[in-house]
């Protein structure tokens, strides 16, 4: 998954806990945030809004996973062979949740402007496993036009359920990413198209003589193209979602090798929908399926892999199923399951992943809309090409107090 962060300290929880002290009760939930893309009406003053939570995270882990990912749970970090990371059993604390966004429009006598910019402190990349700051939104947008960091076209973020850990169903599409969009159609019926940041990774296989990709790193020539249409009403929504995507690969020269260079074509399509049940109730669900999309899941590994002495784009299917049920105005909870399988090729090492599966419940309290409190029950499974498996089970706590102020 790719990310953007960059290195900080620890400075903005400082921040964050004076905002709480002047915290108003109405406040946004963990996924909630303004829609990027959809031109809102005219207003007539600028607005300005500062939002977002302080959060902790008490993690109960039965076994193990990689120590950089402990404070979630992604079943590519997951162990196949015993004590690889250490007996089993850990016990984490975190506020890498913790979130702080501004958001703000001004009237221009047209359509407003709008620009959004938001982070966490979740550490990724060269960051992993550290408590820093991590960019989540950065973006601009005028009339039908948008420029900046936000959800890609190619995701759906009203399928991320109610849950409390971090990473969330690894079978989801989910990648904020840096893009060009067009928003031609809002409304009921709504159609976007978007050029996004490329990026890949790479498997160079066995590392046999006869691996073109042994060596190589990415050659991000031409952007990814996305496109979405969604459908919404009183049931809710139905979306479709696609991507076509150049994958290139370089092996630059040595003393004893000329320098070489290909591509290979990624796309992948998408449906999902989130569908209104009862009163509050919610059911979510996705699927998506295509070659070269890794880099676009919640949770996968490799875009590209050797095949015949070729570059392959790694087809890939994800699902996603959960349902959303309200017991009351203050406990609420979320189960389903969700599933990455990779489709690896004949020259992917037996320790290629393959499949994985996620699945979870939790039970939520929220006495008033500001405050959370909650439990969650994970599971997790990676297969491997090879037929290792392994597995993990853990409990989460959490507690949240949401802020938001408005001018």
């Amino acid at each position: 998954m790719q990310s953007r962060a960059h290195p900080s300290t620890f400075r903005p929880l400082a921040l964050v806990a004076g905002l709480l002290l002047a915290a108003l009760p109405a406040a946004p939930s963990a996924e909630v945030q303004v829609p990027a893309g959809e031109p809102p009406a005219e207003v007539s003053k600028p607005i300005f809004k500062i939002y977002g939570f302080a959060q902790l995270d008490v993690i109960g882990d039965f076994k193990r996973v990689a120590p950089d990912w402990k404070d979630t749970l992604r079943f590519t970090t997951i162990p196949v062979l015993p004590g690889q990371f250490g007996p089993d059993g850990e016990t984490s604390f975190s506020v890498k949740q913790t979130r702080f966004g501004v958001w703000g429009e001004v009237p221009t006598g047209f359509a407003p402007a709008r620009a959004q910019f938001e982070f966490d402190l979740f550490g990724v990349g060269v960051h992993v496993g550290q408590t820093t700051i991590r960019l989540r939104l950065a973006y601009a947008e005028f009339w039908q036009f948008l420029a900046g960091q936000t959800q890609s076209l190619f995701m759906d973020v009203d399928v991320f359920p109610d849950v409390i850990d971090y990473w969330g169903p690894g079978g989801m599409v989910f990648l904020r990413n840096p893009q060009l969009r067009w928003t031609p159609l809002s409304g009921e019926h709504s159609l976007a198209v978007a050029i996004e940041a490329p990026g890949l990774a790479i498997d160079s296989g066995s590392g046999g003589s006869v691996d073109p990709l042994v060596g190589a790193t990415s050659y991000t020539r031409y952007p990814d193209v996305t496109a979405r249409y969604r459908f919404s009403g009183g049931f809710g929504h139905v979306q479709a979602s696609g991507i076509l995507r150049w994958l290139g690969y370089q092996v630059l020269q040595t003393a004893t090798t000329d320098s070489q260079w290909g591509y290979t074509t990624g796309w992948g399509a998408s449906l999902s929908s989130v569908v209104n049940l009862w009163k509050r109730d919610h059911l979510r669900l996705q699927a998506v399926y295509g070659a070269g999309i890794a880099a676009y899941m919640n949770d996968a590994t490799f875009d590209l892999a050797p095949e015949n002495d070729a570059a392959k784009a790694l087809p890939l299917l994800g699902l996603v199923a959960y349902y959303d049920h309200a017991w009351s105005d203050q406990f609420s909870s979320s189960v389903g399951w969700s599933m990455t399988r990779m489709f690896t090729t004949d020259q992917q090492t037996p320790a290629a992943f393959e499949l994985g599966q996620y699945a979870s419940a939790n039970l939520l309290f929220r006495p008033i809309p500001a405050v959370m409190a909650g439990a969650e029950f994970l599971y997790g499974e990676r297969r491997d090409k090879g037929g290792a498996v392994g597995t993990d089970y853990r409990l989460q706590f959490s507690f949240r107090v949401d802020y938001a102020h408005t001018w």
